[in-house]
């Protein structure tokens, strides 16, 4: 009876081994489509993910443009606010191109200043450039 249990469990063995083998042979073409699949829905996933986070950038930059264009008028306007004030109490336009003037004068270390005549034309010193 050993022989035959022996004989038998050979047997069962080889049984298997072939059984495994063959499952192997027929599932594993099967796993592979299987693991493709997988991969192809992680890639679409991953796809949409990265578009929802662009749409979501593209959002906060065109939020932070819109933004920083309001900032801008606001600033615009407080501006033009000053300006306005400034030149009504220096009696008008012409006052207040006089006060840039002397304004930028004030604020340049240059030697020599052309002061426009009343034809709007600098006095030069022609004589002086000749020397």
């Amino acid at each position: 009876m050993a022989m035959d249990q022996k004989i038998g469990c050979s047997a069962l063995g080889i049984a298997l081994g072939g059984a495994a083998l063959l499952g192997l042979l027929v599932g594993w073409p099967q796993y592979r489509v299987y693991q493709q699949r997988l991969a192809g829905e992680a890639a679409l996933a991953e796809a949409q993910s990265s578009r929802q986070v662009a749409i979501l950038e593209a959002r906060a930059k065109k939020e932070s443009a819109i933004s920083l264009a309001e900032a801008e008028v606001i600033r615009a306007e407080g501006a033009a606010k000053a300006n306005s004030i400034l030149q009504n109490s220096l009696g008008g336009p012409e006052g207040y191109l006089r006060y840039l003037q002397i304004q930028a004068l004030e604020g340049s270390k240059a030697q020599l200043i052309y002061v426009p005549t009343e034809a709007g034309l600098p006095v030069t010193e022609a004589r002086r450039l000749g020397q």
